[in-house]
């Protein structure tokens, strides 16, 4: 599948590089100025993106599409919904079984995202996963979630900001065993575009952007095609 080539680097980096820096953010523990900040930002994304779902998810079948340590899925749960959390670094997994409360009845699994097997949702987030894709991945990956996905799906990408942009460009530079997945910036416009391209049929629509010194993050919506009527 079209995105499989990003997916595979995405998880070599968070899988075998960044567990424990990522278990680290993701906790009470102390750290650095600068990854204080992208907690600060993370939290308030968090709660935007809660924003976009009803306040009252009884009943409601949920994906956490690249759910990470378990903080999104833990409130979702919490609101009543059926959670089911996927990530394709099953460190990461064993670190949100440890943390989130079995009593909520979370689905932990390790995967993709995209995967079909993981059934049809009545809403769908990804805060944070689908950041590293390029407009046509994004716009493939969107389609698929799309058409197992009644009503909102909420997703956060970088905005295409000349410093984001600058910053992208420059990390383009160095050779690939030496960085991290580089995030790809998006504009809502392109995103629209991709999304026609691909036929995907519904709204998009941009809601927030959250920035907290170097976590800049801009939260959408998806909804399906008779929402906008």
């Amino acid at each position: 599948m079209r995105h499989h080539g990003t997916l595979a680097r995405v998880e070599d980096y968070f899988d075998r590089t960044a567990t424990r820096t990522w278990e680290r953010l993701t906790s009470d523990a102390p750290v650095s100025g600068i990854r204080a900040t992208v907690r600060v930002g993370r939290d308030r994304m968090r709660n935007v993106l809660l924003g976009c779902l009803p306040a009252d998810l009884t009943g409601a079948r949920v994906l956490d599409a690249g759910c990470g340590t378990g903080a999104l899925a833990e409130e979702l749960a919490k609101r009543g919904a059926e959670v089911v959390a996927v990530d394709i670094a099953p460190n990461l997994i064993e670190i949100a079984k440890a943390r989130v409360p079995a009593r909520l009845g979370i689905d932990f699994r390790a995967g993709d995202l995209a995967d079909p097997g993981l059934g049809c949702f009545d809403h769908v987030v990804a805060m944070d996963s689908l950041i590293y894709y390029t407009d046509t991945e994004l716009a493939h990956l969107l389609g698929l979630l799309r058409a197992r996905t009644s009503r909102t799906i909420a997703f956060t990408l970088p905005p295409r900001t000349p410093l984001l942009m600058a910053m992208w460009r420059m990390g383009k530079m160095f050779p690939r065993s030496d960085r991290s997945p580089v995030m790809v910036p998006h504009s809502s416009a392109r995103v629209a575009s991709a999304l026609r391209a691909e036929r995907v049929p519904g709204r998009l629509a941009e809601r927030e952007r959250v920035t907290s010194g170097f976590y800049i993050s801009t939260a959408f919506t998806h909804d399906p095609a008779e929402a906008a009527r």
